[in-house]
């Protein structure tokens, strides 16, 4: 027997953040394996007696091998249960959905994917900003900033990410921003660009810091810390409020 799984998105930590039909997918489910950014009072939103299994994975730290989760998620499928795999923001966006859905299709396990709220969307908002404005950022783009090995990508579009019209956010960023802030200004990305590091978005420990491109680089250059964050930078990040 089969069971069916729910991929869904959590939002980025705000449980208030959660769609509808995410808390109903948790209220139902036999089985929960969540990121860690998914954990705290979204978990509350679960099934008394479901099975809680933290399988997240975040930098510098000791995590489940993305093959682990893979074949854990099809197991506890196999076993006829109905499965939520949590994924914090939308899993669709740096989330390593694609890993866990070939997983499912060779087991031949059903499954759904409910979208959440992005974090970069929620990162706007948290600090006032549209990501677009006509006229001066008609286009957006999300970047990753590191790749497999934690290392900035070789094959980054950099010209692309140096256009100071388009609003730029960038994923796992902040060990290798200061590297691609440098190829960025060689391409002629203006050093004085407005920046915004967005940690814990939507959390109570929640941080705004606006400064420039090059302020900011200089920063996570000396200190990056722990908290998960967000880049953004452009046209957008110099108004809105804290």
């Amino acid at each position: 027997m089969s069971g069916f799984v729910s991929f869904v998105g959590s939002g980025p930590g705000d449980p208030e953040l959660l769609t509808l039909k995410a808390v109903d997918r948790l209220k139902r489910a036999d089985a929960v394996l969540f990121d860690d950014l998914s954990a705290g009072p979204i978990l509350s939103h679960a099934r008394r007696g479901a099975d809680l299994v933290g399988v997240g994975k975040r930098a510098g730290r000791p995590s489940p091998k993305q093959d682990h989760v893979s074949r854990l998620l099809v197991e506890y499928a196999e076993t006829g249960q109905r499965i939520v795999r949590l994924k914090s923001g939308d899993g669709g966006l740096f989330g390593r959905l694609e890993e866990e859905l070939v997983a499912l299709r060779a087991a031949g396990v059903a499954y759904e994917i409910v979208p959440g709220v992005p974090s970069a969307i929620a990162a706007a908002a948290c600090a006032g900003i549209p990501l677009t404005r006509r006229l001066t950022a008609r286009r957006v783009q999300f970047v990753t900033g590191h790749d497999v090995s934690g290392a900035l990508p070789e094959d980054i579009d950099l010209d692309a990410l140096a256009d100071a019209t388009a609003t730029t956010v960038v994923f796992m960023g902040k060990r290798t921003f200061p590297r691609l802030a440098a190829a960025l200004f060689a391409r002629g990305l203006p050093k004085s660009t407005p920046a915004l590091l967005a940690e814990n978005v939507s959390r109570p420990e929640q941080s705004l810091h606006r400064d420039t491109v090059s302020g900011l680089s200089k920063r996570l250059a000396e200190e990056i810390g722990t908290a998960p964050a967000l880049i953004l930078y452009g046209p957008l990040a110099e108004s809105g409020h804290d």
